[in-house]
This record gives C-alpha cells, structure tokens and sequence, in this order.
C-alpha cells in the first residue's frame, strides 16, 4: 500500500498528516477550523483516500497560515505515498456538480507545479474559512506535490457549493490518476522520469 506520514512544525503551525492512497475513504480531520475539517472529509471520502490530519495553528490571526500549510503537508505526503509513480494512469479529468455549481478539476501527476484556478467566490467567508484560500491550498498542494492542477467553476453562485464540489472533484480526480494501470509497464512518460 501506499502510504505516508507527514510533520511540520513552525511558529505559526504544527501539523501532522497519516495518508494511505490505497485506502477506503476513512478520515479523522481536526484543523480546528470547521469548514476546512468537512472540505477534507469530503477530499478523503471521495477520493477514497484514508486520511488523518491534526493541525493546531494561530487562528487568533486568521485561517490562513493553517490552511495553506495544511496544503504543504499533504502535498508532501501525498509526493511520498505515490513513491516511484509506476504504472500510475497519471492523467484525469473529473466533473462535479453541487446544486447549481458545476466544478471541473484535471490533474497530472508530471512533477511539474502548476495550479490554474478559476473560481469566483462571491462570499469572503463560509463559516470562520476565508473563501480565498481555496486558492492558497490548491496552490500549495499542487507545488508541494508536483502536479499540474486546473480547477474551474463552470457555472454556479454559491460559494459553499462551490468550494465543496471542488474538493470532491479532486479527490475524485486525484484517485483515477493515481490509479495503478495493469496494462502500463514503468513510468507513465516518454522521459522516463516523472
């Protein structure tokens, strides 16, 4: 199985992260933060991942510095667990819809960071969230990682459906990648590296 454990530890957050890709949707999120807690409970269960992620971080100032360095943490982990990348589908492409809203997410896993995000909240807020850093985790995530990642809400208004069908969208993308293809032999990739 694929797995991974990840710690980080700053002056503004201590976070650590237990990852299995290979796994059943089973998660225990504790960021203290609870919207974010449900964004990934949703990632996890969608994405079939096994996920824990405990951070305690200075939400006094904002949710920022937890939320992005909760998305550097599972980047690392989720670059760890994927280990050598061999015969992984690499690619995919997943479209989810929530209500009105209409997300679609395509990933791959190229070792190459690159987030293209478009998605226009309208709320600055959803519960205590800054709707904003949606952007900011995506983009660590992916950097930390090494994926090119584009997110684009296609239709909607709200921003909770928004943001919600986003997460599932990359979970649900993320596991077809990921996905081990018996029929590839090696490193999906004419480079032969990833």
């Amino acid at each position: 199985m694929r797995k991974a454990e990840v710690k980080r530890k700053t002056k503004e957050t201590d976070i650590y992260a237990e990852l299995n890709i290979d796994g059943k949707g089973n998660y225990d999120i504790a960021t203290g933060i609870g919207f974010f807690d449900h964004m990934l409970s949703l990632f996890a269960k969608h994405g079939l991942f096994d996920l824990k992620v405990v951070a305690k971080g200075d939400l006094e100032v904002d949710t920022h510095h937890t939320v992005e360095d909760v998305g550097i943490v599972l980047g690392n982990a989720f670059l760890k667990a994927a280990g050598d990348k061999k015969s992984i589908k690499r690619f995919s492409t997943f479209y989810v819809p929530m209500d009105e809203a209409l997300v679609r997410v395509s990933v791959d896993i190229s070792g190459r960071s690159f987030l293209y995000c478009d998605l226009p909240l309208k709320a600055e807020r959803v519960g205590n969230f800054e709707t904003e850093n949606v952007e900011e985790f995506l983009r660590a995530f992916a950097y930390n990682f090494g994926i090119t990642l584009h997110v684009e809400l296609l239709h909607g208004g709200n921003s909770h459906h928004i943001i919600e069908a986003t997460f599932k969208a990359l979970g649900r993308a993320l596991d077809e990648a990921l996905r081990i293809d018996e029929r590839a032999e090696g490193i999906p990739s004419t480079k032969g590296i990833l």
